[in-house]
């Protein structure tokens, strides 16, 4: 057992104290902060041109009633628009037929000297489409129109809210999906990376014949169990600074930098005292109630724990397997294509699985120890009964249990081959040995 911890000991101080490591784990957080906002910061620093669009009205009813904005400024044209166009007097137009009220499905052409936006598109149509509408109505001798077109104007909105039974909370299906999407991801690159380090580590070491050194005084099963647990440390190191980041985030940081109305309306929900049907923002502000709620950030890191040791366990015995069959990276790439089969399947039922959460598939790819780490993690935001995680991660650490006795048969093969590339039966014929 001495031996044992000296292996685990070294295998997460050595990577631990690395650069990289720091860099990687105190970075990684922010990289992803940039990147969820860099969209909503180049919208807002992508300031529009201003165009002038000019308008042909043979119609007489159009153009009187277009609205024209900061962005797009509507000019009444006479004579030849082109001739307007290279003059630079306008950026573009449209012509307005005579007989636009006369079809139900009108076609019209804008014209642009540069490219045509598409909300510009949009925008115009709309209105055009109002305009035409509303001379229609009035030719039924409709009195009052403006004042009967805004009594009988319906916008209908649903809130999707998410019960959850245990603890009495709430949570809207698209923010748990995006919750799930995002721990799912997770864990396929920590379950890739830090398995496949263990498989070059152990690639590194035969290579260097120090292998063949340690086994003379460690049992070669004690010495992969030791670099898989000390490699896993290391990603359980990192995972715990993610979140001890992600709390002081949820509370301290964006408290400070929320409105103070924003702030009153989330603790309104969190009371309970809030109308839902006076609340046009209500999927925002369940969000912010849910990312700086410590509570649930702390549990969904449970749980992304105890599925990243599980799942990380599983599949890097596998690929310590691989790692002590082959010589170099290219033999072991055909190999570990199959141990990268299932973990690309659970990714993408991950995402598929967002609209139906509780269906058969979910539930039994969630049990099945291969896909089961991530496909979990992509139900639990969504509020599923207790009882199928905790099932789940009983499977799951049972088949590592297996697993590691299974891949430490052919460890202990493997290290002393050389000059071979083995395929799948002789890996099976391996572990047969007695």
């Amino acid at each position: 057992m001495n031996n044992l911890g000296l292996i685990i000991q070294r295998e997460y101080l050595e990577r631990v104290r690395k650069k990289s490591f720091i860099v990687t784990t105190l970075l990684m957080p922010v990289f992803m902060i940039i990147l969820m906002g860099a969209p909503a910061a180049i919208m807002l620093l992508n300031t529009p041109e201003h165009n002038k669009i000019g308008i042909v009205d043979n119609s007489g009813v159009v153009l009187q009633h277009l609205q024209s904005n900061e962005i797009y400024e509507f000019i009444p044209i006479t004579g030849n628009p082109q001739d307007k166009v290279d003059e630079g007097e306008i950026d573009g137009y449209i012509i307005i037929p005579s007989d636009i009220g006369k079809t139900s499905s009108p076609v019209l052409t804008l014209y642009m000297n540069n490219a045509i936006p598409l909300d510009l598109q949009s925008s115009l149509s709309s209105q055009i489409n109002n305009i035409i509408e509303n001379d229609k109505l009035l030719t039924y001798n409709i009195q009052n129109l403006p004042e009967i077109m805004d009594a009988v104007k319906t916008n209908v909105r649903i809130n999707e809210v998410r019960l959850d039974k245990d603890e009495g909370e709430s949570l809207a299906s698209n923010l748990s999906f995006l919750i799930g999407m995002f721990m799912s991801f997770l864990l396929y690159m920590f379950l890739i990376m830090y398995g496949q380090m263990v498989m070059t580590s152990i690639i590194e070491e035969k290579n260097n014949r120090v292998l063949e050194l340690v086994v003379s005084s460690v049992n070669p099963n004690q010495l992969m169990f030791g670099k898989i647990t000390g490699i896993g440390l290391v990603a359980i190191t990192q995972i715990i600074i993610w979140g001890v980041i992600m709390a002081f985030v949820s509370t301290l940081l964006m408290p400070a930098i929320l409105p103070d109305d924003v702030l009153y309306q989330v603790s309104q929900m969190r009371s309970g005292s809030l109308d839902m049907a006076q609340v046009d923002n209500y999927d925002t502000l369940n969000a912010i109630s849910m990312l700086t709620n410590v509570g649930f950030i702390i549990q969904l890191f449970l749980w992304l724990i105890l599925f990243l040791v599980g799942g990380f366990l599983l599949y890097a015995a596998m690929f310590a397997a691989v790692g002590s069959a082959v010589d170099n990276i290219q033999d072991a790439s055909q190999l570990q294509s199959f141990i990268l089969i299932p973990i690309i399947i659970a990714l993408i039922v991950s995402v598929s699985i967002g609209n139906a959460p509780n269906s058969a598939l979910a539930v039994w790819l969630s049990m099945i120890p291969f896909t089961s780490p991530m496909v979990m993690m992509s139900r639990i935001p969504a509020g599923i009964e207790l009882w199928q995680p905790w099932v789940s991660a009983i499977i799951l650490y049972a088949s590592f249990i297996f697993m590691v006795w299974f891949a430490g048969k052919i460890y202990r093969i493997g290290i002393f081959m050389y000059g071979k590339k083995p395929n799948v039966k002789d890996l099976i014929k391996w572990a047969r040995y007695k």
